[in-house]
């Protein structure tokens, strides 16, 4: 009986001090942001900006195999503060150094997990470690948003369903819906990033990163409709092929896991960007933080550019004596047009292989003759791919094609975010690096930081962008031009793919597959080269549109990929927005609105103190109201003490070069 009584005042006192509420706090390094930890039966986090609270008490755990739940009834074993101030080089990436400045915040927790937590100047971020010994399978994991309001939100929905009975196998192409947080959108989920909109002007970006050997996050309402609570799509034991042209794989039956996986590692971050000011958000760096470095120890094989790009003007050059289509003729002349513009490449889309299995090729085009000819022409190669053909073989396909002189894969059709696709993808830009090949993921979900872990992917979709202006006259695209720069460019770049040559107005666009247009003026255009990430950036159009328009083709060709420096200047989001990149010693501006049309101001205090520079301006035309090609090209004189006042027409934009 002693040695039981013993025993049971052991256990009450040990689950007595798993209850025992305990309190942390980590604090920003400029003192404005505050996280608050509690742990008591669960783990919460709150954060707080200033006097304003922008993250309710919102609880977190992952759930394993056996029923054993990490952060359920939390004993805490030890915890450990640490100060951070350092920077890191990206030399693909919109500025030449990231500084990564944060307090940290580790909670060490029996059972072998720990919770780490970052506090940033711009936001704060958390995730789990576990150091288990063997294989473990995470059965589910609780993400939790509370509100203290019911705010407004900017919510991408899961809407293009590319299987109508599994909301997980998506396009991730979605416009932004403004609801409320209790307004949610039945039936559905969201996937990141998406916007809370607080008082004060102040705004926050809900991301997450460093998404390996996982699956991506998705949300829903929780049912007081007080805020969102996750959703994870389940690991796919059995699939089919399906889909569009049947370049999907289709899952027809899911484990009751999420992933089995090592039991030591780190789990994806979830973070949360705080803004004071729109304009803030268009030039972020917290994916890139909490990112993976580089698994790619020489990256100097990598080229980044722009690429003359065939599907969205559908082959469609003339005034030439060939039939222009997917033939070798119509390749090279898309290679002529490339090196006498200077882009780096030219990319192969669908229909010059067998899309289910590309070893085969098109016998219209010979490749081999397009790679030599392209070579001797100082323009690379490019080839479209759906991800089925190339996760099929992936060595292979890559050996093979890297051996004939092809520089990369467009690599389409992912449509996934489970465990089993972030796997592949991962295995994908690991084999492409092995044969030193660049990756554009299209048809992708949102990055989330692997384009960092490697350098040689240089863009992915994720994005509603240009092509589907060929078919959707209602979609009000010039707003969601000026909203994504604030949402979903935070995660990283975007295929969008611009360069309309044919521009509209909101009256006079209509779609059209051979002949597509844009919807806004030229000068919306040419800024979305400054405006849009992409290290891999599309010219969309094709090369005759270009060439009728060489004054805009020009100065396109001019502005590069990546960037030494950039500043967001203005912006409000949904309405416009400003910024400017620094390359060597030449500065890139780019500016577009919605369709409401505005006067905005340049304040050129960026550039530098006490030097003259020549701006080559492209501004809307008088006439861009009603014929949106209409455009003006000055070339004038400026320094760090001018400010100078453009009109933007309904759709419009600015861009310059100053050197």
């Amino acid at each position: 009986m002693k040695n039981i009584f013993i025993l049971f005042c052991f256990i009450l006192v040990n689950f007595s001090f798993s209850q025992k509420k305990q309190d942390f706090n980590v604090i920003s390094p400029n003192g404005k942001i505050e996280v608050k930890i509690t742990v008591n039966d669960k783990v919460l986090w709150s954060i707080s900006h200033e006097k304003d609270l922008i993250l309710a008490p919102s609880e977190m755990t992952i759930t394993l195999d056996g029923n054993v739940v990490l952060g359920k009834n939390p004993v805490v074993l030890n915890s450990k503060k640490e100060s951070v101030d350092t920077s890191f080089e990206t030399p693909l990436y919109k500025k030449k150094t990231v500084k990564d400045q944060y307090n940290k915040l580790k909670i060490n927790f029996k059972n072998d997990f720990a919770i780490e937590f970052r506090v940033f100047d711009d936001g704060a971020a958390y995730r789990f470690i576990t150091k288990k010994k063997k294989e473990i399978t995470v059965k589910s994991e609780e993400v939790v948003l509370n509100f203290d309001q019911d705010y407004s939100t900017l919510m991408p929905y899961v809407r293009d369903l590319r299987n109508p009975k599994d909301q997980f196998i998506s396009s991730f192409e979605s416009h932004y819906e403004n609801k409320k947080v209790s307004e949610f959108a039945k039936d559905t989920l969201a996937f990141l990033p998406f916007l809370i909109d607080y008082k004060n002007h102040k705004k926050a970006v809900f991301l997450e990163a460093d998404l390996e050997d996982y699956p991506g996050l998705f949300v829903t309402n929780n049912k007081n409709k007080t805020g969102f609570e996750s959703r994870f799509s389940k690991y796919p034991i059995k699939e089919t092929n399906g889909g569009f042209n049947y370049l999907n794989k289709l899952i027809t039956e899911r484990a009751d896991y999420l992933v089995k996986t090592k039991g030591t590692r780190t789990f994806p971050w979830r973070a949360i960007v705080i803004s004071e000011n729109d304009a803030t958000l268009a030039n972020n760096d917290m994916v890139q933080k909490l990112a993976e470095p580089s698994k790619i120890k020489d990256i100097s094989w990598i080229k980044h550019g722009k690429v003359a790009w065939d599907w969205w003007n559908d082959w469609n050059i003339y005034d030439v004596d060939f039939k222009a289509g997917i033939n070798t003729q119509t390749y090279k002349y898309y290679i002529d047009f490339a090196s006498k513009n200077k882009v780096e490449y030219v990319v192969l889309d669908e229909g010059w292989s067998v899309e289910t299995d590309i070893m085969k090729h098109n016998p219209n085009v010979d490749l081999e003759a397009l790679i030599a000819y392209a070579k001797e022409r100082n323009v690379g190669i490019i080839l479209w791919a759906s991800w089925m053909a190339i996760h099929d073989k992936t060595e292979v396909v890559f050996e093979n094609y890297a051996k004939l002189g092809v520089k990369g894969f467009k690599v389409d059709f992912i449509d996934r975010d489970d465990a089993k696709m972030v796997n592949s993808v991962y295995d994908i830009a690991q084999k492409a690096a092995n044969h030193k090949l660049i990756i554009d993921f299209h048809g992708m979900y949102k990055p989330t930081g692997i384009q960092r872990t490697f350098p040689n992917i240089l863009n992915f979709e994720g994005v509603k962008g240009l092509e589907n202006n060929k078919w959707t006259p209602n979609d009000d695209v010039p707003l969601y031009d000026t909203t994504i720069p604030f949402i979903r460019m935070m995660a990283g770049p975007m295929d969008y793919t611009p360069g309309a040559m044919r521009n509209a107005t909101k009256s006079e666009f209509k779609p059209s597959h051979s002949t597509p247009m844009s919807q806004g003026t030229r000068c919306h255009q040419l800024a979305l080269y400054t405006i849009f990430e992409a290290p891999l950036q599309m010219m969309a159009d094709s090369p005759t549109a270009f060439m009728k328009e060489q004054e805009s083709t020009d100065f396109i060709a001019k502005i590069p990929t990546t960037f030494d420096e950039t500043a967001a200047l203005d912006g409000k989001v949904g309405k416009y927005v400003s910024i400017a990149r620094k390359k060597e010693n030449t500065w890139y501006l780019g500016a577009i609105t919605n369709w409401d049309s505005r006067d905005i101001t340049i304040d050129f205090s960026f550039l530098e103190k006490g030097k003259k520079f020549q701006a080559e301006i492209f501004s809307d035309g008088l006439n861009a109201d009603k014929a949106a090609v209409d455009y003006k090209r000055e070339i004038i004189t400026v320094d760090s003490t001018t400010k100078l006042k453009y009109h933007l027409a309904s759709g419009g934009g600015l861009a310059m070069i100053i050197k």
